[in-house]
């Protein structure tokens, strides 16, 4: 079955950085375009950044669009050889605290997140 295993969060320092994993599988990895989500307390779940799939291929690559908030700071990639999605986060900020999601353009799944707590 769809499953994502979302890993690399943790608590960090305003100015710190994380790399969180995202680990797919049950479904062809390379033909899904995938997105980072998160939840802060209290607020609704937003979109962070996104990839779009490369049609079967092995290849790392794909298109990249990014949440206004997080340009320039943050960086999703992808390994369609390891089903994983990563997203690199960088210059990291208190508002950047939430548990944070991975998910498939073809399922309306979730995983179960990954905490990020940005406090000194």
């Amino acid at each position: 079955q769809v499953q994502f295993v979302e890993s690399g969060g943790g608590l960090v320092q305003p100015g710190g950085s994380l790399r969180l994993s995202c680990a797919a599988s049950g479904f062809t990895f390379s033909r899904s375009a995938m997105s980072w989500y998160r939840q802060a307390p209290g607020k609704e779940r937003e979109l962070v950044a996104a990839i779009t799939s490369t049609g079967g291929s092995t290849s790392t690559g794909g298109s990249t669009k990014y949440a206004d908030s997080v340009k320039g700071r943050f960086t999703i990639s992808r390994d369609n050889a390891k089903n994983t999605v990563y997203l690199q986060m960088n210059s990291l900020k208190p508002e950047d605290t939430a548990v944070y999601y991975c998910k498939s353009s073809l399922f309306s799944y979730w995983g179960q997140g990954t905490q990020v707590t940005v406090s000194s």
